[in-house]
């Protein structure tokens, strides 16, 4: 899709019900890549809905969440070392909300 980025969003968050929340809030904004870390192709408008959802969602005082902008979706080529268990990069695939 025209315009999309390329974003890694990883969270720490104090309370269980927010982590939980979070959590949700993020999966349907993206694919899930391991404990408290997302990545999410996203329009601007879709980052603006994602984030105004997860400021909702946390406390400001005591909850932090990165959202990291690695460029325009198409032209990133990510490379991932991995460690341990073997990484499967998520597959584009449309999603039905």
């Amino acid at each position: 899709m025209a315009n999309e980025r390329l974003y890694i969003v990883t969270y720490d968050i104090s309370d269980p019900k927010r982590l939980r929340r979070v959590f949700r809030i993020l999966k349907g904004f993206g694919h899930w890549l391991q404990f408290s870390v997302f990545q999410c192709r996203l329009t601007g408008r879709r980052r603006s809905e994602m984030t105004a959802s997860l400021e909702e969602a946390m406390n400001m005082a005591q909850d932090h969440i990165l959202i990291m902008d690695l460029g325009p979706a198409d032209k990133v080529d990510v490379r991932v070392e991995s460690l341990g268990r073997q990484y499967e990069a998520p597959k584009r695939q449309p999603t039905i909300v």
